[in-house]
């Protein structure tokens, strides 16, 4: 995986995720290819995509417009976060993942939302004052 010392953290736990649900979702039976599979792979790329997206904004106190943008991003990323631990409950139901799959995903997206979470709240102290 690629990884630069300067990736925040969340980034770096949600490429983690990404991997981890590109792997397991490979064993996955054919029949759920195009709806668990696809979803839960485009989603946690989503999330990715995002957090690069907000991070990459420029933000100065005078620059409302990139703040308002930045907390747009990571609050999609958070509901893509979200979506992934319903789609992953939903795909160990039916039976195309694993339960300690599906608990490791859960982990990895509980994991991304609480850092994404104390992102937004420093972003939020940061440009308050």
């Amino acid at each position: 995986m690629v990884e630069k010392k300067s990736d925040l953290l969340v980034v770096t736990k949600a490429k983690e995720l990404c991997l981890y649900i590109m792997t397991v979702t490979q064993k996955s039976p054919k029949q759920f290819r195009f709806t668990f599979v696809s979803r839960l792979q485009n989603l946690s790329l989503d999330v990715i995509e995002k957090l690069f997206y907000a991070n990459d904004l420029f933000i100065s106190k005078e620059q409302v417009k990139n703040a308002e943008k930045r907390l747009a991003l990571q609050h999609e990323a958070q509901t893509s976060l979200k979506l992934i631990a319903y789609i992953a409950e939903l795909a160990m139901t039916e039976k195309c993942i694993l339960f300690k799959q599906f608990e490791q995903i859960a982990k990895l997206t509980t994991d991304c939302r609480r850092l994404l979470g104390a992102w937004i709240n420093s972003d939020k102290k940061r440009f308050s004052s």
